[in-house]
C-alpha cells in the first residue's frame, strides 16, 4: 500500500508542477477570451454585473449598518467634546465681559462725577485739587476723609466743593490724607447770604441733613425755595459759592437743604482762593468763632433797630418795640472739637 501511495505521488508531482507553470497562461487566456466575448456581446456582461450586484447588495447593506452606526457614535463624541470646549471658552469670555462691564460702569460713574466737578469753576480760585473719598467721620461726626494731603498742596481751610456747590472746608491735613468738615456738622459756622434778598445770616450745622440759619434780622422775609450762597465775610470763602436752598421757615427755625449730598460723593474738589481769613488751629479759632457769632448777632440787632426807626419815621404814632439782644455765643468747651467758623 505504501508502494501505491508513492507511485501516486510520483505521478501527481509532475502534474502539479505543470499546473503551476501553466496557471498564468490559463488566466491570461481566460482574460483575453472574456474581453473578446464582451466585445462581441456587451449585454451579457451588463446582465452578469447586475446579477452580482443584486446578490451582493443585501450583504453589503447588513455589513455597512454597524459601520455607519459606529461612525455616527464617534462623530457625536467628537461633536460633544467640541461643544464642551466651546462652552468653556464662552463661559470664560462671558466672565471677562462681565468684569469689563463692571469696570466700564464704574469708570462711567467716576467720569460723570469728574465732569460735574469741571462744571464748578471760579476765576478767583488759585488752585484746584481733586481727591477721592476714602472714609467718613473721624474726629467730627460729619466729615469726609480724602486721599490727598500736604504732598499735593492741600492746606487747612481750603473750600471743598462738588459739582453742585459747597460741602465744607478742610479741617485736618496729613502728609497723604486730609479731612473735610461738612457744612452739616455741629462745629460748622459759615457766613451766608440769601441770594434773592441779600439777607445775611450764619449757616450753623447741627449734625442733621438740614443745617439752620441763625442770627437773621427781623425783616428777613424768608421764603421756601430761596437760594443760599456764601457772603464772603470773614475772609474764609469768596462770595457767591452755592450752598443750598431754604426748605423750611417756621417757629422751629429756618432750615436749608444743601445742594450737594456728601453721602453720594466719590470725588471732592478742593479750591484754594488764597484768602487770609482762613483760621488756624487752637484757641484762636475758638475765640474767632465766638467773635463771628457775636458780630452776626450785633448785625442782626442793628438791622432790627434800623427797621424800627424807619417805621417810626413813616408813622410817628408807632412806638418802637424793645429789642431783645441775642445771647452772646460762648466758646465751646475744651473737650469738644474746635468749631470751624470762617468769619462773621
Amino acid at each position: 500500500m505504501n508502494d501505491r501511495s508513492g507511485h501516486a505521488l510520483r505521478f501527481a508531482q509532475p502534474l502539479r508542477t505543470l499546473a503551476q507553470r501553466s496557471a498564468f497562461l490559463l488566466l491570461l487566456a481566460s482574460a483575453v477570451g472574456l474581453m473578446l466575448w464582451g466585445k462581441t456581446d456587451p449585454q451579457i456582461f451588463d446582465r452578469a454585473r447586475a446579477a452580482v450586484t443584486d446578490a451582493a447588495a443585501p450583504i453589503l447593506d447588513v455589513i455597512s449598518r454597524p459601520m455607519t452606526a459606529a461612525e455616527s457614535v464617534v462623530q457625536e463624541g467628537r461633536d460633544l467634546i467640541a461643544i464642551r470646549a466651546e462652552n468653556e471658552r464662552l463661559r470664560l469670555e462671558n466672565e471677562r465681559l462681565l468684569q469689563w462691564r463692571a469696570v466700564a460702569r464704574t469708570l462711567q460713574h467716576e467720569n460723570a462725577q469728574l465732569r460735574d466737578l469741571l462744571n464748578f469753576q471760579r476765576d478767583d480760585a488759585q488752585r484746584y485739587i481733586t481727591g477721592r473719598v476714602i472714609g467718613f467721620g473721624g474726629s467730627f461726626v460729619r466729615a469726609l476723609l480724602l486721599n490727598v494731603g500736604d504732598d499735593r498742596g492741600v492746606r487747612k481751610g481750603q473750600a471743598a466743593v462738588s459739582g453742585d456747590g459747597l460741602i465744607g472746608r478742610v479741617a485736618e491735613v496729613g502728609e497723604r490724607s486730609s479731612r473735610v468738615l461738612l457744612i452739616t456738622d455741629l462745629n460748622s459756622r459759615i457766613p451766608v447770604v440769601i441770594e434773592e434778598t441779600r439777607v445775611r445770616a450764619i449757616l450753623a450745622g447741627d449734625n442733621t441733613q438740614r443745617p439752620r440759619l441763625i442770627y437773621l434780622s427781623a425783616n428777613s422775609d424768608l421764603e421756601v425755595g430761596q437760594r443760599v450762597v456764601t457772603s464772603g465775610h470773614g475772609g474764609a470763602f469768596p462770595p457767591g459759592v452755592p450752598v443750598g436752598r431754604v426748605v423750611a421757615v417756621g417757629e422751629t427755625g429756618v432750615r436749608v437743604a444743601p445742594f450737594a449730598d456728601p453721602d453720594r460723593l466719590e470725588f471732592v474738589e478742593l479750591m484754594d482762593f488764597g484768602l487770609g481769613g482762613i483760621l488756624e488751629d487752637g484757641p484762636v479759632e475758638i475765640e474767632a468763632a465766638a467773635a463771628a457769632e457775636r458780630a452776626a448777632a450785633r448785625a442782626a440787632e442793628a438791622a432790627r433797630e434800623q427797621e424800627a426807626a424807619r417805621r417810626q419815621t413813616i408813622d410817628p404814632s408807632l412806638q418802637t418795640r424793645p429789642t431783645v439782644p441775642a445771647p452772646p455765643a460762648s466758646a465751646p468747651e475744651a473737650s469738644a472739637p474746635a468749631p470751624t467758623a470762617t468769619g462773621g
